[in-house]
């Protein structure tokens, strides 16, 4: 009986109100898609926790680190932003006048390089860093003239954006030359101690403006004493690095 007369009820409400049956369905309607929306999202980002985690496991890195020489505070803030969002690790240069040694120690994928920057300009880094490594290089300047986009490109430059740019646009040409520069090869690392850098890749040491070979028996030697830096290493330790290369060693050596 009360189920009919709920029924009657509701037909009545119907016959007064002819809409609030579509309003019904359509309040409905907007609280399911809601629902789904929400579900999706929290099931997308659960599935991206759990592929994070599964890769710092394997200690494999998902996005590549990048520096960011910008003497600009507001421009540099807005630049490393709009990259975190974008999954990058980022890093602002603070002290201009040791930009190589933040470098080294920071071992990025991709440097952003202002040209006017105190103590040294854009182009005497780019130069320095070249020196040590082939990481990609991106200019950032308001000086778009001809003249400069020649000369950054000339000194070893991957690509140049005048300023004011587009900070999707930036982060398009980042994703598109580190997937370019990196997808055939891992990037260079660098061991560095008190100005002396080791790169790990071509067997080089460079102090100051010098660039040194180094036969293979003294690259395992100074990468064994870079990476044991301030620590005493014994000589059956760096006898037994030695060791394993094919080489004979002779103990009085």
């Amino acid at each position: 009986m009360l189920p009919l007369l709920a029924q009657g009820k509701f037909m009545k409400l119907q016959r007064v109100c002819p809409f609030y049956l579509s309003m019904q369905r359509g309040y409905f309607t907007s609280l399911h898609l809601f629902f789904d929306s929400f579900i999706f999202l929290l099931q997308s980002k659960m599935n991206c926790v759990t592929m994070l985690i599964q890769m710092d496991k394997e200690g494999i890195k998902p996005m590549y680190k990048i520096l960011i020489v910008e003497d600009d505070a507001a421009i540099a803030a807005a630049v490393e932003n709009q990259l975190s969002r974008w999954g990058y690790e980022t890093l602002c240069v603070s002290d201009f006048e040791h930009v190589l040694e933040t470098f080294t120690s920071f071992d990025p994928g991709l440097v952003l390089l202002d040209i006017s920057l105190p103590f040294y300009n854009g182009y005497y880094w780019c130069e320095r860093i070249r020196s040590l490594s082939s990481v990609p290089i991106i200019f950032l300047s308001s000086a778009g003239d001809k003249m400069n986009i020649v000369m950054a490109m000339n000194i070893g430059a991957d690509d140049f954006i005048p300023k004011p740019f587009d900070l999707t646009v930036l982060c398009a040409k980042v994703q598109a030359l580190i997937r370019r520069t990196y997808s055939f090869g891992a990037s260079t690392h660098l061991l560095e101690r008190h100005g002396a850098i080791l790169n790990l890749a071509d067997a080089t040491l460079t102090v100051q403006e010098a660039k040194i070979e180094l036969t293979k028996n003294e690259f395992r030697i100074l990468q064994l004493l870079m990476e044991n830096g301030g620590s005493i290493v014994s000589r059956d330790t760096i006898m037994r690095r030695l060791w394993e290369s094919d080489s004979f060693i002779d103990d009085n050596t």
